[in-house]
């Protein structure tokens, strides 16, 4: 009927249809079947017998072939290649038959139950109970799949998690509610030597303080702490210590301990300077010390240090003692729902407690089913003599290792046939739009929110990119993509990059983040992220990337308008994770733009594949591009080298810590490079214009390919590349704003409805 209907309607676009796909058939003829026949079946891809118009009934086949042939990885180098037009008119006639295919029969995947992933646990702590802690920092790491840690099939339980989950429970419900028989307990902040010293931001320490230490602290009860601080000497031990006990009520407590201006030195000390001997007296002298809670200064007072610049080492806090109340902190008014006046109300009090915070831990409607477990656990701790709020923290308890919290599951509607595809439910839709945005559990305004309607999911999709909660985006989903996250484990050789330091990782760190979070909260075109002229900078940043005009430690936007800086190619943390501690890496770099950047990562390595040469015959050091260049002698290595290779070197300039250089091994670096198919450019600025004017829509297709894999929670399947170029359709049509592409997402048939009977 369906088809009848266009051909009356449409003739003349089925026929354009019709002639595309006829000379995409000849297009595979002539330039595939050569070695995807029957008898030769190279990569194990047989294209002989499969019709072009029907692509459809074999999507993982075709979609492989339209992203080698759109990449121009195929045909392979040293076969005939067809002209630019055939090659973009068969990948047009391909992407609409499949798009075709996948309209008429909708398949949104499968979806398995999802643990959530120690950051989403720590967040719906966050949210869940109002307490500002860590909670997921007690939990292992999480197995990552796809390039994210928050895929359902990877996310096990087992029994020692299990362990850790039922300890969290209770220390977690306890801290939640205030417990009076709470023993004094000892935390320590800081580091213990100079070398890993990290001055903090700039705005959280007071206007031209130096030197100090900041932390955010939960004071579990009203009562008094001792704050012990110990200062760095000039060597690698801490020089004195200074301690006070002081009243401070209970939650959560911004603690700041630094040397005001007067006391600290006007100039940042260089990264040899951090981490050499001090130079000066090894007397001790007294240097003056703030100490602030939450932007009141509590004491002043004079510690005593051995030379060098003044910095804190370690602030211990210890408490409470002698506690006179459980406080009025954010987790009791966010608990206490009510308040009963005689034990006749303790019962109905403690069922609308339980119940309230069941509804947004399980994130959807519940029912007596579910809350009277919860009651139970309350009754008979209340029925062993323990308080009331002692006793709502063991329903809580048991809340917290409760199944429904700690796995997203989604039920199929009742008489749905397996592999039917359904819409989700609101409670459902608000929940996957929550763990993607938030990394967290949905608020009340989400989840009473109508989601079936357009209008208000696109509402709710700018409200919840607006809240500071979004962070999670850039930190969760940004940080992964971009590999920012093994940024902390990376080593550079000071000895051959003098210029590297802790404070400098952190500000590689910080220019990042603030960059991305420029890209999501002023919804800035995602193509910034390659060519960008501009980014973020102190003063320690800004002198490693030879910017001057920069001073002090607050980060600021700057312009980089010379085609360097710009973008994320630009940024020492991209350069720094895709080097070895001693080298750059072109191979590394090379890697890194092709699967993060134009989603076509090269194949593993072939095994005992040999390192570097580090000498020629004649003894003499050999620079990074004479190296490669023996390494490609191996046939083996090289089809793959051929494209990595030259995106590696256009960033040779850039050292193994980002420090723009001009020699390697005392010979001028050769920045230039050509890919398989022809085009040339050399040094970064030639890279980015690359990128984004001739693979613009690869990486378009990317980054909405990475964005729907992190919303899913599972990795995409064939059947899932038409909602991904749906994606990036949308997103071009609204100037690739970052929002466009969330609300493409959002909208996907991937995203709004799932296949029944797929556990």
């Amino acid at each position: 009927m369906l088809a009848a209907l266009l051909r009356r309607r449409y003739p003349l676009v089925l026929a354009l249809a019709a002639a595309c796909v006829a000379s995409g058939q000849t297009f595979v003829s002539k330039h595939c079947l050569g070695c995807h026949g029957q008898q030769t079946k190279s990569g194990g891809i047989v294209l002989e017998g499969l019709e072009l118009a029907r692509a459809g009934a074999n999507p993982a086949v075709w979609e492989r072939v339209l992203r080698q042939v759109r990449s121009g990885n195929m045909p392979p180098a040293g076969l005939p290649r067809p002209d630019r037009a055939a090659t973009d008119a068969f990948v047009r006639a391909l992407e609409s038959t499949l798009d075709r295919a996948a309209a008429a029969s909708p398949d949104p995947g499968a979806t398995a139950p999802h643990r959530l992933n120690r950051a989403e646990y720590g967040n719906a702590i966050r949210d869940l109970l109002g307490l500002d802690v860590d909670a997921g920092a007690s939990l292992p790491v999480d197995e990552s799949g796809n390039g994210f840690d928050n895929m359902a099939g990877v996310l096990s339980m087992s029994p020692a998690l299990l362990e850790r989950y039922l300890a969290n429970a209770r220390k977690l419900s306890r801290l939640a509610v205030g417990d009076m028989s709470r023993q004094p307990e000892e935390v320590r902040y800081g580091v213990q030597s100079r070398a890993q010293y990290r001055e903090p931001d700039a705005e959280d320490l007071p206007l031209g303080a130096r030197g100090g230490i900041v932390f955010r602290h939960w004071f579990p009860l009203d009562g008094e702490y001792e704050i012990a601080i110990r200062m760095l000497g000039g060597g690698e031990e801490g020089a004195s210590a200074h301690r006070l006990k002081l009243p401070v009520t209970a939650g959560p407590h911004t603690v700041v301990a630094a040397f005001p201006a007067q006391s600290a030195r006007a100039e940042i000390a260089s990264p040899a300077r951090r981490g050499a001997p001090a130079t000066s007296s090894p007397e001790r002298t007294p240097v003056e010390m703030d100490l602030r809670i939450d932007g009141t200064a509590v004491k002043r007072f004079q510690i005593a240090r051995r030379g060098g610049d003044p910095l804190t080492g370690t602030v211990t806090v210890t408490g409470p003692f002698a506690p006179t109340g459980p406080g009025d902190t954010p987790s009791r008014a966010r608990i206490f729902a009510c308040r009963p006046v005689s034990a006749a109300e303790e019962e109905p009090c403690a069922r609308r407690i339980l119940g309230d915070l069941a509804r947004r831990a399980f994130r959807r409607p519940v029912t007596d089913a579910d809350v009277n477990p919860l009651a139970g656990f309350f009754s008979r701790e209340r029925a062993r003599g323990a308080t009331f709020d002692l006793s709502i923290a063991r329903g809580v308890e048991a809340l917290l290792v409760s199944p429904d919290f700690l796995f997203r599951v989604e039920t199929d509607p009742r008489g749905a046939k397996p592999g039917q595809p359904y819409r989700l439910r609101d409670s459902e839709l608000a929940s996957r739009l929550s763990f993607f945005l938030w990394s967290s559990i949905p608020d009340d305004p989400l989840a009473g929110a109508k989601l079936s309607d357009p209008g208000v999911r696109k509402a709710q999709i700018s409200r919840m990119l607006a809240d500071p909660k979004s962070d999670a985006l850039i930190r969760d989903f940004g940080g992964q993509w971009l590999f920012l996250r093994t940024l902390a484990n990376a080593k550079p050789d000071t000895g051959v990059f003098p210029g590297f330091d802790e404070n400098l990782r952190r500000a590689f760190q910080r220019e990042t983040e603030l960059f991305l979070a420029a890209i999501v909260r002023e919804d800035r075109s995602v193509l910034e992220l390659l060519d960008a002229d501009y980014t973020f900078v102190n003063q320690r940043l800004a002198a490693h990337y030879g910017i001057r005009g920069v001073q002090g430690l607050h980060f600021r936007k700057v312009a980089v308008r010379d085609g360097v800086r710009g973008g994320l190619l630009g940024q020492g943390s991209v350069l720094t994770v895709t080097s070895y501690p001693n080298r750059t890496s072109v191979v590394l770099r090379g890697k890194w733009v092709l699967e993060n950047l134009l989603g076509t990562p090269p194949p593993p390595p072939p095994p005992d594949v040999p390192d570097l040469p580090a000498k020629g015959k004649d003894g003499r050091k050999l620079g990074m591009r004479e190296a490669m260049e023996k390494h490609r002698t191996n046939q083996i290595c090289a089809s793959c080298h051929a494209r990595m290779d030259p995106i590696g070197f256009a960033l040779e300039n850039f050292d193994g810590a980002g420090e723009w250089r001009g020699e390697d091994a005392g010979a001028p670096i050769d920045a230039s490079g050509k890919l398989p198919g022809g085009r040339e450019f050399a040094g970064p600025s030639g890279l980015k214009k690359l990128l984004a004017e001739a693979h613009r829509d690869e990486f378009v297709a990317t980054v909405a390919s990475k964005l729907l894999t992190y919303a899913l929670g599972r990795g995409l399947e064939a059947k899932d590349q038409p909602e991904v170029r749906k994606i990036a359709r949308k997103a071009a049509a609204e100037s690739y704003r970052m929002s466009a592409f969330v609300e493409a997402v959002v909208e996907s048939t991937s995203f709004q409805m799932r296949r029944a009977g797929t556990r």
